[in-house]
């Protein structure tokens, strides 16, 4: 990122990059959302094909729901409560990239293939698929959610409570909803434009002069 990016100190990032870094978090959760409305209910054999076809669309786009994430902190960590926050945030934001491609993988790809070809015994493979895939998800939001959490901290303490936690409250809600809601229309869609929102958030309440700055510095660049 350059100097103007959200989170480098002493500088307000000119309109155009703060355009480019809300464009940045909210592209990922507004695909997603707009595969949440195509997204089949359940897997049955007649969609099955879909299924399976879909999540290999998505397999790449999850990851990048942790931009949202990355991009606000982006820095290199001070040796303070703010780095070690984001230590931690960036951490679990990696945790929930690869747990919930795993889901999309084994409950998406693979159930969707073995229900499309596993004949009079496909449930016997599906069904441990889905087993598996939830306990990945599970722990992908799970990690999710920690990571909102420590950002949060870590955003708090640079740019002030009052920037920061009205994104974090629908963050948090939206990890909330996650647990269950994948991206199935319509819960799952209203998820994923919600973290659209709260990125977006984030990102606009880190594109002013950190609290802790000098005034000289405020206006600096």
């Amino acid at each position: 990122m350059s100097a103007t990016s959200p989170s480098s100190p002493g500088r307000l990032p000119r309109p155009a990059s703060l355009v480019r870094d809300i464009a940045l978090v909210v592209a990922a959760p507004l695909v997603l959302a707009g595969f949440g409305l195509g997204h089949p209910g359940g897997l049955r054999p007649h969609n099955a094909a879909h299924w399976a076809e879909l999540h290999i669309w998505l397999l790449p786009v999850w990851p990048l729901l942790a931009l949202g994430l990355v991009l606000p902190l982006w820095g290199r960590p001070r040796r303070d409560v703010t780095g070690a926050a984001t230590v931690v945030a960036w951490a679990a934001a990696f945790g929930y990239a690869a747990f919930y491609t795993g889901l999309d993988a084994v409950a998406g790809i693979g159930a969707g293939i073995a229900e499309q070809h596993g004949g009079d015994r496909r449930r016997e493979v599906v069904n441990p698929l889905f087993h598996t895939g939830d306990a990945l998800g599970q722990a992908g939001v799970w990690c999710l959610t920690v990571a909102v959490a420590a950002a949060s901290v870590a955003l708090c303490v640079r740019y002030g409570a009052a920037r920061v936690l009205p994104g974090t409250a629908v963050l948090l809600i939206c990890c909330w909803s996650f647990f269950d809601s994948h991206i199935f229309h319509p819960r799952g869609v209203v998820t994923m434009l919600g973290f659209a929102a709260g990125f977006a958030m984030w990102v606009w309440a880190a594109g002013r002069p950190a609290k802790d700055l000098a005034p000289g510095e405020r206006s600096a660049g």
